[in-house]
């Protein structure tokens, strides 16, 4: 056939005559433009181009929809910490009411711990299988229902367990809102936005510090309830409660199901309507269409998933259910991924054990040293402390945890700027191996505000190490495993932050030098694994 020919009809196929925007099928299927391609114009071929995952993400842009994102996200990271921390600044006060011991204290602050331990990999297991989304709203509304509900607890036992179950939900937010929150973000950005998600643990440690200062210390919130002295610290619970319950209201109302858990579902639908809804709030009010193009998804993981269903007895379903939910465990310490999952289990482990350990008991030590000195300088203080009064609320014991709190904002800013450029495997080794030595002078320094300086450079540094640590937890696993890894090493971390709590409690009031150098030098053993890390620096998610 003479060449003119096909140069003839060419328009015809490829509608090159037409806007792109005129492109449209009944199906709402999306129809790609040749004229800008350098495809092969064959009348053959299919008319639509698919693209990948990243390729889809760059192709929604990046605006005001990753903005929202942000908050939204972000103030569920920043419920978490405020859940979390806010047992730290109610020891004060709370152990008159309560009738606490230090031993007693650190079950106390370990129990939320323990909930997140047994619910972080659960609630990972289930958000890589059932969903992001879906996870995120009934683990924030489980802690802030039983958060709440703490806040009314008359005994001790009680007060106990409903901190355990509200660190149940805890424990499946944490991991699942990182997971969650990458996979809408372009590759280039992905770096700087996680470390912009994590500075909302500062905002929500500032918010759990500042409520704390505000409420605790006020005698108008004090009255009978009954057989229940309300004190003001049990209103503070209460407030603390619902930065949980609004995320989860968020979450339900404005945000979509993650696009790349829909494609890895085979979901294909649905994913593209999550981008259109990307594009189409990332480019308002500036006159562009979408480019139609379909997705490249995962039909593997779909047939399989269609093929899978229950079998046999109640006891083999029950087996086989269980095996299904330690396979990405498997997965983890098996193949290339071996070495870097026995490295994050050593570094969540060390920073677990040394900034819990040591956060959650900064306003009891703070409160120790009210009147100069050193916690670790008077072996007598159990027996001072027991026959101290808890009221009048000592103000500046809670204006020192503010302070301590609001150190995390330079830290913060310097990952947001740097992590894209340096990466996260330096600044996690970096942070680690500095945050250890000031810890070390902590124990060293023997006055009130040395002691305070050195608490701010810790909670300046330390929170540098956990930004890193959200940035390399995202890159470092495949989409199908990466809520259950990062939900497997929270859990860890769990277990660390128990340990930690419990040894503070123990040998606080006897030995305190023991806990404080051992923070010292798991946090300088975490530095030196994550040398051992692969660097992930602007790597595209899998």
């Amino acid at each position: 056939m003479p060449r003119h020919d096909v140069e003839a009809r060419e328009p015809l196929l490829t509608r090159e005559h037409l806007k792109p925007n005129e492109l449209e099928s009944d199906e709402g299927e999306i129809i790609f433009d040749r004229s800008s391609s350098n495809l092969p114009r064959d009348a053959g071929e299919s008319s639509q181009r698919r693209l990948t995952y990243e390729e889809a993400v760059e192709e929604a842009g990046f605006g005001l929809f990753h903005w929202l994102l942000l908050v939204v996200c972000g103030w569920a990271n920043a419920s978490d910490a405020v859940e979390i921390l806010c047992v730290s600044f109610l020891l004060p006060t709370a152990r008159c009411d309560l009738l606490l011991s230090s031993s007693d204290m650190g079950l106390l602050t370990a129990s939320i711990f323990l909930g997140m331990m047994v619910g972080g990999y659960m609630w990972g297991y289930l958000a890589d299988q059932r969903g992001r989304r879906r996870v995120l709203v009934v683990s924030l509304t489980v802690n802030g229902v039983f958060g709440g509900l703490a806040s009314v607890a008359p005994w001790f036992w009680l007060f106990l367990l409903l901190r355990f179950i509200s660190g149940i939900g805890v424990g499946g937010s944490i991991p699942v809102i990182f997971s969650y929150f990458s996979e809408f973000m372009p590759r280039r950005r992905r770096g700087a936005m996680i470390s912009a998600l994590a500075t909302f643990w500062m905002a929500g440690n500032i918010l759990a510090a500042g409520l704390a200062w505000l409420v605790i210390p006020r005698t108008w919130a004090h009255f009978s309830l009954g057989f229940l002295d309300f004190q003001s610290w049990r209103l503070f619970v209460v407030l603390c409660s619902v930065p949980s319950l609004t995320s989860a209201l968020m979450f339900r109302l404005l945000m979509p199901e993650s696009p790349k858990f829909l494609m890895e579902a085979g979901q294909e639908k649905e994913a593209l309507h999550v981008f259109k809804v990307i594009f189409k709030l990332n480019m308002r009010g500036k006159g562009k269409s979408l480019p139609e193009f379909g997705l490249c998804i995962n039909s593997k993981k779909r047939s399989e998933q269609e093929e899978t269903g229950p079998h046999g007895s109640q006891r083999e379903r029950l087996c086989c259910i269980v095996k299904k939910a330690m396979m990405p465990i498997k997965q983890m310490f098996n193949g290339s991924l071996r070495s870097r999952s026995f490295a994050l289990l050593i570094i969540f482990y060390c920073i677990s054990f040394g900034y819990y350990g040591l956060w959650m008991w900064f306003p009891e030590l703070f409160n120790r040293i009210e009147n100069g000195g050193s916690p670790c300088a008077n072996t007598s203080l159990s027996s001072l402390l027991h026959n101290q009064s808890c009221y009048p609320v000592k103000t500046a014991v809670y204006m020192e945890g503010f302070i301590v709190a609001a150190s995390n904002l330079p830290g913060n800013i310097f990952t947001i700027l740097i992590m894209d450029t340096m990466g996260g495997k330096a600044l996690l080794s970096v942070s680690l191996m500095v945050s250890s030595i000031s810890v070390f002078f902590i124990y060293v320094v023997q006055t009130k505000a040395q002691s305070l300086l050195l608490s701010c450079i810790f909670s300046g540094v330390s929170v540098i190490a956990w930004n890193s640590l959200d940035v390399l937890g995202t890159e470092l696993y495949p989409t199908q495993m990466r809520s259950s890894a990062l939900g497997f090493f929270t859990g860890v971390g769990r277990v660390a932050a128990i340990m930690g709590n419990i040894a503070f409690g123990m040998l606080v009031d006897s030995n305190c030098a023991v806990p404080i150098l051992l923070v010292s030098a798991l946090l300088l053993t975490g530095g030196l694994v994550a040398l051992l890390l692969p660097q992930t620096k602007h790597s595209e998610l899998t």
